[in-house]
């Protein structure tokens, strides 16, 4: 498959910056013009990009209203990221064609991917094939997805599932402990998924801190998500600050590595 021009961007960027920071936007937690304005600030701060979708509730208007109203403030490429196959929009720029081989139900490995390809193909959305593995914690995303969470201490297993997805065509993996875990996934996990793949590595839930963020990266990681840490931030002033911080720390943790 052709890769398409957001994650072709991204890649070529990664080439460059070694680290890159993404806002992830989950519109039941918020209005759409208040994600419109969070982006600006998050474009301003050096953001690479707009994640959007979340474990319930992110479909329908209210995501075509946050897509609409992120793509008013700012022209960060926006990726979709579902938790179900109803977070669907040909208002974003791309997808994550996630699936979850860590999951217990078939549905989240293969069913859901199959019941959107069509609507997907119909809206035009570039696909990025994602390999979606869930650790311990999990939280929400981890009980909905019925997954057999990977223990934190055993990264060789992360390591593992991570390549079993570069082999099956994955262009990226996602870590993910769930959205507003205590913690991300531990810097030896990183080094040790890391130094086994040769795609992106995405670390999500938990990079609540720029000292968070500066350990993934400089672990290893190529991007980080960033979402509860800014959700729960009501300044403006304040988000600004968290966020120059936050890619401030990306961009160290990229020198530290190389």
């Amino acid at each position: 498959m052709k890769e398409g021009k957001v994650y072709s961007k991204l890649v070529s960027q990664l080439k460059e910056e070694a680290g890159q920071l993404f806002l992830v936007i989950d519109p039941p937690n918020q209005s759409p013009e208040l994600a419109g304005k969070v982006c600006a600030i998050a474009q301003k701060a050096g953001v690479s990009a707009i994640a959007v979708g979340g474990s319930l509730g992110a479909q329908g208007k209210l995501l075509d209203d946050t897509l609409d109203a992120i793509k008013s403030k700012c022209n960060l490429p926006t990726i979709l990221f579902p938790g179900n196959i109803a977070t669907l929009s040909n208002k974003a720029d791309a997808i994550y064609f996630l699936s979850m081989l860590n999951s217990n139900d078939p549905y989240y490995i293969s069913g859901a991917q199959t019941a959107s390809a069509f609507p997907i193909k119909k809206m035009n959305l570039e696909v990025i094939p994602t390999s979606y593995i869930l650790v311990e914690p999990g939280r929400a995303v981890g009980f909905m997805g019925r997954a057999q969470l990977i223990p934190r201490n055993l990264g060789y297993l992360a390591a593992a599932n991570a390549l079993a997805g570069q082999y099956m065509g994955a262009k990226m993996v996602i870590l993910e402990s769930g959205g507003g875990a205590p913690e991300p996934v531990s810097k030896e996990m990183i080094a040790l998924t890391k130094a086994s793949i040769e795609v992106p590595l995405i670390i999500a839930g938990g990079v609540r801190t720029p000292e968070y963020a500066f350990d993934c990266i400089s672990s290893g990681a190529d991007i980080v998500h960033v979402g509860s840490a800014i959700e729960k931030t009501k300044l403006e002033s304040e988000v600004k600050s968290k966020l120059e911080k936050m890619v401030e720390a990306v961009k160290k943790g990229a020198k530290a590595k190389q």
